[in-house]
């Protein structure tokens, strides 16, 4: 009887999510409270607009310039210790056999199971290093373009969630009406970020939802109050 052929479907979009993530929380609340801030002791909507973009622009250059270097990082240190694995095993053959034995010994392998698997890593350097790495180190091979990639996610993903909380000072006159859309578009989409965001992750989605709101209500209050006690 023919049998439907298993696939397993899991999410591997776990870097892409993760830098989404890392520029989007970045870009919905520091952009808010600084707008929540000035409208504390500023009256005209003209001046929040350009210091809010003024910071969306640096922030994302500033996100993105550290999400590229992040990743470059990775790479580099991944070649770094892949070189330095191939030297200990053309080198230090046998005490490099004898770490693999162990790590299988802890999967449950009997030194009779293990030592075939050994001597056919052993002929072939390349595969045996990629064993260590990922068993001995674990580390896995990051992607060549994931540097780029990741600049560019978190920039894109800051830039997007900073226009939210200063897209009603765009659209409004008046700093006190701006402010007051400002909070409920911005609160709006942490709670829809925060709930995607623990979809994602594996928490619970509303939890997750409640603990950004929070955040970035908090942030955006403290920097309106402090603005409007210092400017009187």
């Amino acid at each position: 009887m023919p049998q439907t052929p298993h696939i397993e479907k899991h999410f591997t979009s776990g870097e892409i999510v993760r830098d989404t993530v890392i520029g989007m929380a970045d870009g919905l609340t520091v952009p808010f409270a600084l707008a929540a801030g000035l409208s504390g002791v500023l009256v005209s909507t003209g001046i929040i607009v350009t210091a809010g973009l003024a910071e969306i622009v640096a922030g994302s250059i500033a996100m993105g310039l550290g999400g590229y270097l992040a990743g470059k990082s990775d790479v580099e240190h991944y070649d770094s210790e892949y070189q330095r694995e191939l030297y200990e095993i053309e080198e230090m053959l046998q005490h490099e056999k004898d770490e693999v034995m162990e790590i299988l010994e802890e999967y449950g392998l009997t030194k009779g199971e293990s030592l075939p698997i050994v001597e056919s890593l052993a002929k072939r350097p390349a595969d045996f290093a990629d064993f260590m790495m990922r068993f001995e180190l674990g580390l896995e091979k990051p992607d060549a373009k994931r540097a780029l990639k990741s600049g560019a996610t978190i920039g894109g993903a800051y830039i997007f969630g900073g226009l939210i909380p200063l897209a009603p000072y765009i659209i409004f006159d008046g700093v006190q009406t701006a402010l007051l859309w400002s909070v409920v578009v911005t609160v709006i989409a942490l709670f829809i970020f925060g709930y995607v965001k623990g979809t994602f992750t594996g928490t619970t989605p509303f939890k997750s939802a409640m603990q950004t709101c929070l955040i970035g209500s908090v942030a955006a209050a403290t920097a309106f109050f402090v603005a409007r006690a210092i400017g009187g």
